[in-house]
């Protein structure tokens, strides 16, 4: 577990992708990728200091990831399971209509599985250049999860650095379970943008996971290499 996060005093976890969550939450690192070709248009025509279907093609040949979240189906601690985790290094995690379709869908891979649903966030919040289609993945996102409550399953939220924006405002915070890593920002507003809006200073670890936790909206902290076996138990607990 050591080459997943940095023992450097405070705790604080280096961002990792989905694929590598995925390598050391699923046993044996095994599991089915579900949606993988799943990509995002350009519907609004956005451009800004360049087109917005130019950075998506940029973004993907220089990430390798087609976009900001990967979604798979496999077991933890001998248990079926979906996992979706999002990937900071595609436009900075942001939240457009794919990431939205994304969890969707595997939400509704989970209820036909009759299986627990985990989503990873790690977000910059909703993707601008998507504008409206982007803020309704909010909606559908809560939507679907009502679903799966409905459906008497269990859904476990994992907040890491950075969880943010219009993915806090809506799936992120909505687990039946709310982990998050040490350390890690949660927010709506960053701490800059509030300090400006308020004019005042801000108390010391605003807005960092253990703040949050302290102030109700957490169930734990868990460090990564403890993550999964915390995984397994709420899932065991919970089914």
């Amino acid at each position: 577990m050591e080459n997943y996060w940095i023992c450097d005093g405070c705790g604080h976890h280096e961002r990792i992708s989905s694929l590598e969550y995925f390598a050391f939450l699923f046993d044996d690192g095994k599991f089915r990728e579900l949606d993988k070709d799943l990509s995002s248009g350009d519907p609004l025509k956005f451009s800004d200091t360049k087109k917005y279907s130019d950075r998506l093609v940029k973004t993907q040949a220089k990430s390798g990831l087609v976009d900001a979240i990967r979604s798979g189906s496999g077991k933890v601690g001998g248990q079926p399971v979906v996992i979706s985790a999002m990937d900071f290094g595609f436009i900075g995690g942001s939240m457009g209509s794919v990431v939205g379709e994304k969890i969707a869908r595997a939400i509704d891979h989970a209820i036909k599985k009759k299986c627990a649903f985990v989503c990873i966030s790690k977000s910059g919040g909703a993707r601008m250049m998507e504008a409206g289609f982007s803020l309704m993945q909010m909606a559908k996102t809560s939507a679907r999860l009502n679903q799966l409550s409905d459906a008497g399953l269990p859904y476990i939220s994992i907040l890491t650095d950075p969880t943010t924006g219009g993915v806090t405002a809506s799936f992120a915070m909505l687990g039946d379970i709310n982990i998050a890593e040490p350390n890690a920002l949660i927010a709506f507003a960053g701490p800059r943008v509030v300090k400006e809006t308020i004019g005042k200073d801000l108390p010391e670890g605003f807005q960092r996971s253990e703040f949050v936790l302290d102030h109700g909206f957490l169930d734990y902290i868990v460090p990564r290499n403890e993550l999964k076996e915390k995984l397994a138990m709420s899932i065991e607990l919970m089914s």
